[in-house]
């Protein structure tokens, strides 16, 4: 199990009316959780393209449990549960300051080869980096 944590602040742009976080900005707090983990283990989204890999979104899921509000510093925990296939399965746990869990969710993402569109393993290298974290 790989698990990396990112921190938000939310910003004012990001809440609605009733002074909560407007709940589509979730699915962007998920994003900076995977980017952030990903350039943890040295790598970047770039990099995957650049070596003609995209990582479309095929699901996404998302629970609201307490409202974060303007201002905030929210914790993003990142968490791969298992190594990756084709596909690879992104949970996530959002914090506020106080450390009470407000959000969870996940994602799927599928490793496609840009000159095929068709979905491939992901790339060794990523693997390598991924294997201490896998190994039984």
């Amino acid at each position: 199990m790989y698990i990396h944590e990112s921190h938000i602040r939310i910003r004012y742009s990001e809440t609605d009316q009733m002074g909560y976080t407007y709940y589509g900005n979730y699915a962007a707090f998920y994003e900076v959780g995977r980017v952030e983990m990903l350039r943890s283990l040295g790598l970047t989204y770039r990099s995957f393209e650049e070596n003609g890999i995209m990582m479309p979104v095929l699901e996404l899921h998302c629970k609201f449990i307490k409202p974060a509000r303007y201002d905030d510093k929210i914790t993003v925990r990142t968490i791969l549960k298992e190594a990756p296939a084709a596909r690879i399965h992104f949970d996530y746990e959002l914090y506020n300051e106080a450390g009470v869990l407000i959000n969870t969710g996940h994602t799927k993402l599928v490793f496609i080869d840009m000159q095929t569109n068709r979905p491939r393993k992901p790339p060794a290298d990523f693997m390598e980096l991924l294997q201490p974290y896998f190994e039984q």
